[in-house]
């Protein structure tokens, strides 16, 4: 006879996404079940660590205080102050135009704070572990999915059942979960990778995240840290295929050599400081955020390429509207009319950031340079604009 299990939620996925929902819905009071099928890795030098960071932006800190994981992350936490972006694409490597955005311009508070994502998942594990009503099953997946009006029952691959009244799909771009609803995707691919690893450098970072563009995609240091005792970053790198693949495989010596000449040396000669992890890119959003007794959050609704911290604060943005639909009617939790207000909440406006992010990305591709000229035109004038600088800033901010 199969195990059955009863719980508000199950939260399918434990990525950093899948955790933060378990650790919010479970402090709000609900029961949460949480699987996924690969358990997470939390050292930082053991085989397949996830070497990026998340850049928390300044509203994902009041969820991450809710769902008592702040205070755990605080600590390890870099503060990004100032948000430099830096145009390089003349005929050499150096900078020709670069625009800061101060954070004290709107704030009192920085931008946001950079973690990576390894000692999010090893905090995030140790603040669910010490929850009664949460029921953590990491190396166990989702098989099916089966719903009424009034529940779902998901099959687990440990053969046993969960009944929810709600099930939230955290489950990466490929969800499983999103599939047996059957709610299509539409997807774009560039033809691009990101390689995401961790540097030193002689020159302090001074709480600078810079932004690099000149073709390729943009060459991204986010600070971190000091490391053994030097200055570091973490640093993602977007080429297009061949050229990611060719530097994913150089001897260190010539990679060092090519990141420091693509970093315009701004920080003096980039070190290594981690093995090389190698990502596509792509971008990807969901018809319909929502299917019967299923919400669809985090990268299982939209994937974006990594510019401007958006990808998780854009998922931290859907946990904290389905968060406050849940907490201001417990009785309605995964009914048709809580789900349908999620949707409607959050579409457009998902909509709206993968659009942006995606012409930023074409922008940032560009190699003709008469197009680079242009690009490095448009974004002086961009910028240069008071008020405009102003709404870049909150925007990136998540505001509306």
């Amino acid at each position: 006879m199969t195990t059955l299990t009863q719980v508000d939620i199950l939260v399918s996925g434990g990525g950093i996404a899948g955790l933060t929902a378990a650790a919010a819905f479970a402090s709000a009071g609900f029961s949460v079940q949480c699987v996924d099928p690969t358990p997470p890795v939390t050292e930082r030098d053991a085989a397949g660590s996830d070497l990026r960071t998340t850049a928390f932006l300044q509203p994902a800190r009041g969820l991450l205080d809710e769902a008592g994981l702040w205070q755990r992350l605080d600590e390890h936490a870099a503060p990004l102050q100032i948000m430099r972006i830096v145009d390089a694409g003349g005929e050499t490597p150096e900078p020709r135009i670069i625009n800061d955005f101060n954070a004290t311009d709107i704030s009192d508070l920085p931008f946001g704070w950079n973690l990576p994502n390894w000692l999010l998942r090893r905090e995030m594990l140790a603040r669910l572990s010490e929850m009664d009503n949460v029921d953590l099953r990491l190396g166990t997946a989702t098989t099916s999915l089966f719903t009424r009006t009034n529940e779902a029952r998901v099959g687990l691959s440990d053969g046993t059942q969960t009944r929810c009244r709600l099930v939230i799909a955290a489950d990466g771009r490929n969800s499983p979960m999103r599939e047996a609803a059957g709610i299509k995707v539409r997807t774009t691919r560039y033809g691009q990778k990101a390689l995401a690893f961790a540097v030193t450098h002689p020159i302090p970072h001074c709480n600078v995240s810079t932004e690099i563009h000149r073709s390729g995609g943009p060459f991204t240091l986010v600070p971190l840290p000091d490391y053994q005792g030097k200055p570091s970053s973490a640093l993602v790198w977007m080429e297009r295929g061949p050229r990611a693949k060719e530097l994913f495989e150089m001897d260190v010596p010539a990679f060092e050599a090519a990141m420091t000449e693509r970093s315009c040396s701004l920080f003096g000669p980039l070190t290594l400081a981690s093995r090389r992890t190698i990502w596509p890119i792509i971008s990807q959003s969901a018809e319909c955020l929502y299917g019967e007794r299923l919400a669809l959050v985090a990268e299982a609704a939209h994937v974006v390429p990594p510019i401007g911290a958006q990808g998780l604060n854009m998922s931290l943005g859907d946990m904290r509207i389905l968060l406050d639909l849940a907490k201001a009617n417990p009785a309605e939790l995964g009914n048709e009319k809580m789900l349908e207000t999620y949707h409607r909440k959050r579409f457009t406006e998902v909509k709206l950031r993968v659009k942006g992010i995606d012409l930023l990305n074409r922008a940032s591709m560009m190699e003709a340079r008469p197009l680079r000229d242009a690009r490095a035109m448009g974004l002086n004038a961009l910028y240069s604009m008071a008020p405009v600088r102003k709404t870049l800033m909150q925007m990136g901010l998540g505001a509306r």
